[in-house]
């Protein structure tokens, strides 16, 4: 495939179906996303089984406008049907007696009130990652290049580059490398090649040898 026939990743529909007509439910989110807490990387798509309005609400319904946290998303991230990025301003206060938070009904302003919690940390996914069909990422994760989570997952905190995670709560099922191999592959982060090399390379970039893959990056 050359680079002329890959989608801009500017195109808010990149799939077209056999009949020709965009398929609705799968977006770049570069081209979908302009909400001023989520950045993302070009060519990071996500698909949904009924295409929402608003994609930004659809993936991340606690970010709001105002919200400190941010969203980051990487480069040619793969993101199914049903998955929630549950951001920080989700949180309730629990380090206290009550959890309830009093400040959003009124009786004052919200800022500075007893019953709010601090600011969250951002929520961070890596460049190439999949993540499965309804799965939860919770606020504060920091997912790495490459990482895949498997559908149904509740992720939170840091998972390891290039490893698999599952479950509830989401546990390191397998390394996708050993840890030399990972090294290597974050170094060579071939998302940061242009589309053409991109494409050029597909079978090494889709295959396992490393050390093939290595060796055309420093070309």
């Amino acid at each position: 495939m050359s680079d002329s026939s890959f989608p801009d990743p500017q195109v808010r529909h990149p799939i077209v179906t056999a009949d020709g007509t965009p398929h609705a439910g799968t977006v770049f989110l570069s081209a979908v996303l302009d909400h001023p807490r989520i950045e993302v990387g070009v060519y990071s798509y996500a698909s949904a089984h009924q295409a929402p309005s608003n994609w930004a609400a659809h993936l991340a319904p606690y970010l709001y406008d105002f919200s400190p946290e941010r969203l980051l998303i990487g480069k040619f991230c793969q993101i199914a049907d049903g998955v929630t990025f549950v951001t920080a301003s989700a949180n309730h206060r629990y380090d206290g007696v009550s959890s309830f938070p009093f400040a959003v009904f009124g009786s004052g302003p919200i800022e500075g009130r007893a019953s709010m919690p601090e600011p969250g940390p951002d929520t961070i996914i890596g460049h190439d990652v999949w993540i499965g069909q309804g799965a939860r990422i919770l606020p504060g994760a920091v997912l790495g290049n490459g990482v895949i989570v498997g559908a149904g997952a509740v992720v939170s905190g840091q998972v390891p580059a290039y490893s698999i995670v599952a479950g509830n709560p989401a546990r390191v099922v397998r390394s996708r490398f050993n840890a030399a191999d990972v090294a290597r592959l974050n170094i060579i982060a071939w998302w940061d090649w242009p589309i053409a090399k991109i494409l050029e390379y597909e079978p090494l970039i889709s295959g396992t040898d490393v050390t093939a893959l290595e060796a055309v990056s420093a070309e």
